[in-house]
């Protein structure tokens, strides 16, 4: 009886070193996430502080900017079907550039309003675009690797970008704040330069419409839609939900270590620290097993309980008291292991929702099935300020046992919907 056997895994870095397409787009990764990193670590406080705009109408602004990339995200992965996906990628690249370097011409809520506006609908258009090139680019689990290699890539890239805005911040004046902005934004428009090198065979044409010798041919279309297709439309939902999961490390735990934690003000930095850390050193590792839908099921799984623990662990943080330094020694060791264990169920459930949205579309509506699965991001990321505050900030423990709840019922409900997926293709 003769057995055959899988062929190896190629090491990313071997993938790297070989694939001129994959190092174009982690090179413009490094750049755009450099620039982003300086620019966001900004924008707030120059829009308060220099131009003098209300942070409540700040806040508005950045909201109604968010509800366009939703729309934003949903519009250009259809448009990715369609539509060269390089260009769209350059010119979405060229209008975020442009609309960076025009903050500095900010100054009142309805300027805001529209130049966020455009930021959003750009990056946001842009992120379902590049997630529809690498789905047409790169074979099977491969994506996933890749997904996870790139995110590794944008911690690092932010990190960086993080650091060097320290240098406005130290000086503390508007000519310096608007400098590093247009700084930013020549980045995003030398980013678009750059994407002109990306191979139109690879990015552009659908798998399904390419043979052997790379002609094109008229696909067979099974005539599916991301709007009929109830499973992944249940995916898009859930992993949405386990996004605002996000919202709860940026907005909710600054607020809880300082209002409601004994452990020092200044470790809100380092538990950031250690999430970026953890991402750089273990997306890619952690990533492996999930190129499957079984696998990212499992992996779904293991996240659900990661994040319901690490809820617990932020909450037990608030349950020490006292005045001297022991107390807030072991806050704040609390803190770090929950800092920890939370960073792991975020690249465990990211690996399983990237292959999840990769391998339950059809090869010829990538771009459409890609858009309505940056939409469920987008819609959390939206929400996840008003989620967290009024949960974890408001109630205390209750809010961080309904959070637990939460994220626990929707990466099993993941879980679940795959593992009827595996059992029954569509």
């Amino acid at each position: 009886m003769s057995t055959s056997t899988a062929a190896p895994e190629v090491p990313i870095r071997t993938l790297v070193r070989q694939d001129a397409t994959l190092r174009r787009l982690l090179t413009v990764t490094l750049v755009d996430t450099v620039g982003r990193g300086a620019f966001f670590t900004l924008t707030s406080l120059y829009l308060t502080t220099i131009v003098g705009i209300p942070a409540v109408a700040v806040g508005l602004g950045l909201t109604v900017a968010g509800a366009v990339g939703v729309l934003s995200s949903l519009g250009f992965g259809h448009l990715a079907d369609r539509w060269s996906a390089r260009r769209m990628l350059v010119w979405l690249h060229l209008v975020q550039g442009l609309a960076l370097i025009g903050y500095v011409l900010v100054h009142d809520l309805a300027s805001l309003v529209v130049t966020a506006s455009i930021v959003t609908l750009a990056q946001q258009g842009g992120s379902s675009v590049r997630s529809a090139a690498i789905g047409r680019a790169f074979p099977g689990g491969e994506r996933v690797r890749v997904r996870a290699t790139m995110r590794t890539v944008t911690n690092i890239g932010i990190a960086a970008g993080t650091a060097l805005a320290a240098i406005p911040l130290a000086v503390g004046t508007g000519a310096a704040y608007r400098v590093t902005m247009v700084a930013a934004g020549v980045l995003f428009v030398a980013s678009a330069f750059m994407l002109l090198g990306l191979s139109r065979a690879r990015v552009d044409v659908p798998a399904a419409e390419r043979t052997e010798t790379g002609s094109i041919v008229q696909p067979v279309r099974d005539g599916r839609s991301p709007y009929r297709d109830a499973r992944f439309l249940g995916v898009t939902a859930l992993t949405g939900v386990f996004g605002i999961q996000f919202g709860l490390f940026e907005v909710a735990v600054p607020l809880w270590v300082v209002g409601h934690t004994v452990a020092p003000d200044v470790l809100v930095s380092p538990l950031l620290l250690v999430n970026t850390a953890v991402v750089i050193a273990l997306q890619v590792r952690m990533s492996r097993g999930t190129g499957t839908i079984a696998g990212a099921g499992r992996s779904m799984v293991h996240a659900g309980w990661l994040m319901a623990v690490a809820c617990g662990l932020w909450a037990a943080a608030g349950w020490v008291t006292g005045d001297d330094w022991l107390p807030a020694a072991i806050a704040g060791a609390v803190l770090v292991v929950a800092a920890l264990v939370h960073s792991l169920a975020e690249i465990t459930s990211s690996a399983a929702g990237w292959s999840l949205s990769f391998e339950m579309a059809p090869a010829d509506r990538v771009g459409a099935y890609q858009g309505v699965y940056g939409t469920g991001y987008a819609v959390g990321a939206m929400v996840a300020p008003a989620v967290v505050t009024l949960t974890a900030i408001d109630l205390g423990t209750v809010g961080w046992a309904v959070l637990a709840a939460m994220f626990l019922a929707s990466a099993l409900g993941t879980a679940a919907i795959a593992r009827r997926a595996v059992r029954a293709p569509a």
